[in-house]
C-alpha cells in the first residue's frame, strides 16, 4: 500500500508564496512521475505542473513563470512553490504520484490541500 500526504496549504494574500509538499510511503521501487493538480469551486480538476523521474517539467499556461515543480528523490518527497500568488489560484491542491511498487504500477494522490489567496 503506498499513501501520499500533502502539506503547506493556507490563506495568503495576493503577491504572497506558499510552499506545498507531498510526501510518499510504502512499498515503492520508484516514482516515474509527480504531478500536481487543483480544484476550484465549480470547476473540473485541472493540471497544474508535472515532473518525471528524469527532471523534465510542465506547467500550465496559467502558472507559468509563478510555479516552480521539484522533487527530492531520496525523500519520495514532491513540491511545488508558488510565487506571486493571485486570487484565481485559489483551489484545493493534489498531488499525484505515478508509482511502482513490487506488483504493479499504478497512480496514487494526495488527500488534498486547501490554497486560498486573498485579493
Amino acid at each position: 500500500q503506498v499513501q501520499l500526504v500533502e502539506s503547506g496549504g493556507g490563506l495568503v494574500q495576493a503577491g504572497g508564496s506558499l510552499r506545498l509538499s507531498c510526501t510518499a510511503s510504502g512499498s515503492i521501487v520508484n516514482i516515474n512521475a509527480w504531478s500536481w493538480y487543483r480544484q476550484a469551486p465549480g470547476k473540473q480538476r485541472e493540471l497544474v505542473a508535472v515532473i518525471t523521474s528524469g527532471g523534465n517539467t510542465n506547467y500550465v499556461d496559467s502558472v507559468k513563470g509563478r510555479f516552480t515543480i521539484s522533487r527530492d528523490g531520496a525523500k519520495n518527497t514532491v513540491f511545488l512553490q508558488m510565487n506571486s500568488l493571485k486570487p484565481e489560484d485559489t483551489a484545493v491542491y493534489y498531488c499525484k504520484a505515478d508509482v511502482r511498487t513490487l506488483r504493479l504500477r499504478q497512480d496514487y494522490w494526495g488527500q488534498g490541500t486547501q490554497v486560498t489567496v486573498s485579493s
